[in-house]
């Protein structure tokens, strides 16, 4: 491999590593996928390439959208709700620390698992040309050459994404304060075990989620309302080890919890909020093959 070449590839790692994690929600998929766009491009005849961004992109959000198709079935039948896995953040800064070379998910973790999961509600198609279009900025012409379909169809495809997203009526621009307060107060209401407290600080209208794989404790179904989030998280409470260790993290670039017990009680929580500042989504990760070592 030419090295000009390869560097260009390098250039472009950290965006095809995010692309590829928004579009499948899942790491080691995300690398597999990055690694077969780097197999194409070292076979790829580079004369008939003229921007190098573009076709990697492209090249990318193909195998992700062929990854989706075959994981259809397979999430399809999971043990309750599929949801995308965390990125967990440093939340220490180290003096004279640097960022690892290799670390090509940083970029991967400010994608929102908010944004991540409400992705599911998207076709493989809408959801790469939303990702390519709303996030990476590129034009029609290049969502219209990736999907073989005229830029006037991307169009559509790219407004209907964008509805279906609306829809799933996720804020996605609170700021990381308001949350982390939120989060907190959630946490401390919990504890507690003030029922009235942990209602006060849901939407009506809250959803729980929660990814057990089949391996780990978890509702098998999304929870819905303030009666049986709060419900079920004051049970949740009650049946967790007084040794449990409740650390502050960074997930997706978003405040989160990292809550250390026994196997079967470690999670990941994280909340998103709505409009009025009220806890509108909640995501909890305790399949163990998903949570971060």
């Amino acid at each position: 491999m030419n090295p000009v070449d390869t560097q260009l590839f390098e250039e472009q790692r950290r965006a095809l590593v995010a692309l590829a994690y928004q579009m499948v929600g899942e790491r080691a998929a995300a690398e597999d996928i990055v690694q077969d766009t780097w197999l194409a491009w070292n076979k790829a005849d580079k004369s008939q390439i003229h921007v190098a961004a573009a076709w990697l992109r492209r090249v990318c959000s193909r195998l992700a959208i062929d990854f989706l198709k075959s994981a259809r079935v397979k999430r399809e039948v999971y043990v309750g709700p599929w949801l995308p896995e965390p990125l967990l953040s440093s939340t220490k800064e180290t003096p004279g620390a640097t960022e690892a070379p290799d670390d090509h998910f940083e970029l991967a973790k400010e994608c929102e698992l908010a944004l991540v999961w409400a992705m599911e509600r998207l076709s493989p198609e809408e959801r790469a040309a939303f990702i390519l279009r709303k996030v990476f900025d590129a034009d029609y012409s290049e969502l219209a050459d990736m999907l073989n379909r005229s830029d006037a169809s991307c169009r559509k495809i790219v407004s209907r994404a964008s509805q279906k997203l609306r829809d799933a009526k996720i804020k996605f621009d609170v700021d990381a304060q308001s949350t982390e307060v939120a989060l907190q107060l959630f946490a401390q209401a919990c504890a507690a075990a003030d029922h009235e407290a942990v209602k006060r600080l849901l939407a009506p209208n809250v959803v729980a989620l929660s990814d057990g794989g089949g391996k780990a404790r978890a509702a098998l179904r999304p929870l819905v309302g303030a009666d049986e989030v709060a419900h079920v998280f004051l049970a949740i409470v009650a049946k967790t080890p007084t040794q449990t260790d409740i650390q502050a993290a960074i997930v997706n670039g978003r405040p989160a919890l990292r809550i250390t017990a026994t196997q079967d009680s470690n999670m990941i929580t994280t909340v998103r909020l709505d409009d009025k500042g009220l806890i509108a989504w909640i995501y909890t990760m305790r399949n163990p093959d998903k949570l971060p070592t």
